[in-house]
């Protein structure tokens, strides 16, 4: 895999700021996919834990009355100091294994997935595409749709029908590629770069290591954690989500794996496992901006993030090596989740360093550097 990280001091290289519309990364659909379009990007209420195809989550729950889950819950006072900084810090992928990001602009991204190449919605691609526009409009799948924050969007197959799914390969592991109505595929490739620090550390701890996967999608961190010696507890509201993991660990021949497959609300997921007095040794985390659980739970970032990071570190273990967030689609700089987490953690020693996933464009062949693409902002807590 090709990927780097750009530490304080050296040349940035992160994309351009969300443009002031909507979310910045689980969009709503697309009226067009041709090159010109400049979509406003939004990606729809999320369940929680959830995946990216939102839409399918929030309607499972949408008659639900709203459930509280953190609020009976205070936020313990931490004492102590606050974990070194590393700031800012630049976590870039080029692509690895079935993926890499073609080309971009006009509010759109040219991505290859294996066999095919795709044309999705990116608000964020603010400038012009390199490539011609007849590259673009050829393209195997091109989403198109809606732009209301919930609406389902569909796929147009210039060259020929596509069927649903199709095999894709990261880090080693086979999983299902799904052409869903809110525009993903079934997985987040800018992800990458923290499933293959997972994985070094996995491989590199010379013990048994418990792994926590929150909003955990379809499953191909889990399934990268638990290939590399973990046992791995995965977590994630919806069901479609939960059976799609489950496709991907048998399409990989990995079902003796040690994973634990949990169709829950986060919240009150990890609530129980602080009462419990269970922990673990590294916990993934990546929550919706908005979003609701199964049975009526809401959940709002910017109220309920800091319990979550909070029980996150209760139920962190004594010799944990990480505590991972990211942030997709909020109006916020990486700043404000960075701050929390140096509070959440204060006591604990280590280092805090927060910054932006991108991903670089390659081009048609793969292999040719370009323009990178801010993701995402996250922030990561490891003891040294």
């Amino acid at each position: 895999m090709k990927q780097k990280e750009r530490r304080p001091g050296s040349k940035a290289a992160g994309g351009p700021g969300a443009k002031p519309q909507r979310d910045a990364r689980r969009d709503a659909p697309l009226k067009t996919g041709k090159p010109p379009a400049k979509p406003a990007r939004d990606n729809g209420p999320r369940s929680t834990p959830a995946a990216r195809d939102s839409g399918e989550r929030v309607s499972e729950s949408r008659g639900a009355a709203p459930v509280a889950v953190a609020s009976e819950r205070p936020l313990i006072v931490r004492n102590g100091e606050r974990p070194v900084e590393r700031v800012p810090v630049i976590l870039e992928s080029l692509g690895a294994g079935d993926f890499h990001l073609i080309d971009s602009g006009n509010g759109l991204k040219l991505e290859q997935y294996g066999p095919y190449r795709i044309v999705r919605p990116e608000a964020q691609a603010l400038w012009q595409p390199s490539l011609a526009a007849h590259l673009w409009d050829n393209a195997d799948a091109i989403f198109t749709g809606d732009t209301d924050e919930d609406g389902m969007g569909r796929w147009r197959f210039p060259r020929e029908a596509l069927g649903e799914t199709w095999p894709l390969q990261l880090l080693g592991i086979d999983f299902l590629g799904r052409f869903t109505a809110f525009r993903h595929v079934g997985v987040f490739p800018e992800q990458i770069v923290h499933w293959a620090w997972m994985k070094e550390q996995v491989e590199a701890a010379k013990r048994p290591l418990k792994v926590l996967n929150l909003f955990g999608y379809t499953g191909v961190a889990s399934l990268v954690a638990a290939a590399a010696g973990a046992e791995v507890t995965h977590v994630d509201a919806s069901k479609k989500a939960i059976g799609w993991a489950r496709e991907n660990q048998a399409l990989g021949r990995m079902e003796k794996l040690p994973i634990r497959w949990i169709c829950e609300d986060a919240m009150k997921f990890i609530l129980r496992e602080e009462r419990r007095g269970n922990k673990y040794d590294i916990i993934l985390t990546d929550p919706p901006k908005f979003g609701r659980g199964p049975n009526g739970e809401v959940w709002h970032l910017f109220e309920h993030l800091p319990s979550m990071l909070d029980i996150c570190r209760e139920i962190l273990s004594p010799k944990a090596l990480g505590l991972v967030l990211t942030a997709y689609s909020i109006r916020a700089s990486f700043y404000s989740i960075h701050e929390l987490m140096r509070e959440t953690m204060r006591g604990a020693g280590g280092v805090v360093e927060s910054g932006e996933l991108v991903i670089r464009e390659t081009g048609l062949d793969g292999k040719t550097p370009g323009r990178a693409l801010s993701t995402s902002l996250f922030s990561r807590w490891v003891p040294k």
